[in-house]
């Protein structure tokens, strides 16, 4: 008997992007993010194990690694500027408002101080400020979480402000990507954002000022990564046709960075390994749910904070850490079905029910 020889026919970069595993990495690092703030927030000794393991830092630069590479391909398939803007807006903004405006005014059943109080021109900056992504000009509200740790109402929401301005950016960035090239303009803009970087961590170690080492890591500093993610974007063919060049080296960065720090390389690294793992070894639809990392990531903060205001856990670290777990897991399906899921477009993958990679990304501590 004759055999005949299978020919396994490569899977076009294209294809990858069909079936990957976005919707569930998003997902693990807003998990990632909030099982580190129930540690940090609480300070239970019994719950150190969370930050050991897990790294928000990691998390939030991989969030915004997977940003660059998905919101660039969304401004590249967007008919018009105006159609960019409306489908980011869509997607961010109105479950971003509804969790503003939920906290400023059903907080004031915790807070310690009477209405005509509460109600006062402090809760109107709040709102404004928080409205508008400028939530470090207002984070407290009045009487609101005195007693704990931090008095911040959602300290997790610092990254939307650097995520809307990536948004903003794109469009001036393909400009000149498409003007002077894709590659000097991403290797420019991540060479900057870490010398950014450098150069306020290093004014801030020499006169100990912890405000320069915070604005270190604000939008410049961040950029790194995200232009990282649109490398892939603009190479995916070179990097699905020579993944092993790209992962093996990615793989050593990262190891040898816990021994001898490779600051320059790290972004690159990290935003390789993520992009692998979003576009290889497909795990299944996790899309065909919803995507619930969004509402997770942005309802965890003040759902711990309400916790720990109350003392009902008081000592009791496992109970809090379970509480927490389900109440933001009940929270995040909640805000996408009754918010995100109604403003989206009809051509969403997530509506539509086709696979697709259009999709912008939950944020980051």
């Amino acid at each position: 008997m004759s055999s005949k020889r299978r020919v396994m026919r490569a899977v076009t970069p294209e294809e990858r992007l069909q079936r990957n595993n976005f919707d569930l990495i998003r997902l693990l690092l807003a998990a990632t993010v909030c099982l580190v703030h129930v540690w940090e927030l609480s300070g239970f000794a019994a719950l150190a194990w969370l930050g050991e393991i897990f790294s928000s830092r990691v998390a939030v630069s991989a969030f915004f690694v997977i940003s660059g590479f998905l919101i660039f391909r969304s401004f590249e398939r967007s008919a018009s500027h105006k159609a960019y803007a409306i489908k980011r807006f869509r997607r961010i903004y109105p479950a971003y408002a509804c969790v503003i405006i939920l906290s400023a005014v059903g907080l004031f059943f915790v807070s310690t101080v009477p209405a005509k109080t509460y109600f006062s021109l402090a809760w109107l900056e709040y709102l404004l400020a928080n409205l508008v992504f400028l939530n470090f000009l207002q984070p407290d509200l009045p009487g609101v979480f005195n007693g704990n740790e931090l008095t911040a109402v959602n300290g997790a929401l610092w990254t939307l402000k650097i995520e809307v301005m990536f948004y903003m950016a794109v469009p001036v960035l393909i400009w000149l990507a498409r003007r002077f090239g894709p590659f000097p303009v991403l290797l420019s803009g991540y060479v900057l954002s870490l010398l950014y970087t450098y150069a306020l961590q290093d004014h801030g170690e020499q006169t100990g000022a912890e405000f320069y080492i915070r604005l270190a890591h604000q939008l410049p500093g961040q950029l790194s990564y995200f232009l990282a993610g649109a490398f892939f974007h603009y190479f995916l063919e070179l990097f699905v046709r020579r993944v092993t060049v790209f992962v093996v080296p990615a793989v050593l960065v990262l190891v040898l960075d816990q021994f001898y720090l490779l600051p320059t390389f790290v972004p690159f690294a990290l935003a390789t390994l993520v992009i692998f793992f979003g576009l290889f070894c497909y795990v299944g639809d996790f899309g065909k749910y919803g995507d619930f990392s969004y509402g997770v990531y942005i309802v965890h903060f003040p759902i711990i904070q309400v916790l720990l205001a109350s003392q009902i856990f008081a000592g009791q670290p496992w109970m809090l850490l379970l509480s927490v777990t389900i109440l933001t897991a009940v929270s995040g399906i909640l805000l996408w079905h009754l918010v995100e899921k109604r403003f989206l477009r009809r051509d969403s993958h997530y509506i539509a029910g086709s696979g697709g990679a259009d999709i912008p990304t939950a944020r980051p501590v």
